[in-house]
């Protein structure tokens, strides 16, 4: 009983570390800072990697839904299939 608590709690710990690694990394800077300037800017970067970010979590959710239908289609096939075998 003890091991799938312990595999649970870390695998929330982990997922909220990353949680709070992505808020960081999409926050904002402080004005004060930008104005230091540098060869690439704070604020193109945020916004080029959230755009990124979401185009991959849309094609990601993309994949997800077509994965779902196939498989809701097969397990209906294999349902029916039954259903024939069992009456027939």
């Amino acid at each position: 009983m003890r091991g799938w608590r312990a595999k649970f709690i870390f695998l929330l710990i982990v997922y909220f570390a990353g949680f709070a690694t992505a808020i960081y990394a999409l926050s904002p800077t402080p004005p004060d800072q930008n104005a230091k300037g540098g060869l690439l800017d704070s604020d193109f970067q945020v916004s080029s990697f959230a755009k990124s970010c979401n185009s991959g979590m849309h094609k990601a959710i993309g994949a997800g839904k077509e994965a779902a239908q196939r498989a809701a289609k097969f397990i209906k096939q294999k349902i029916d299939e039954h259903q024939t075998q069992s009456n027939g």
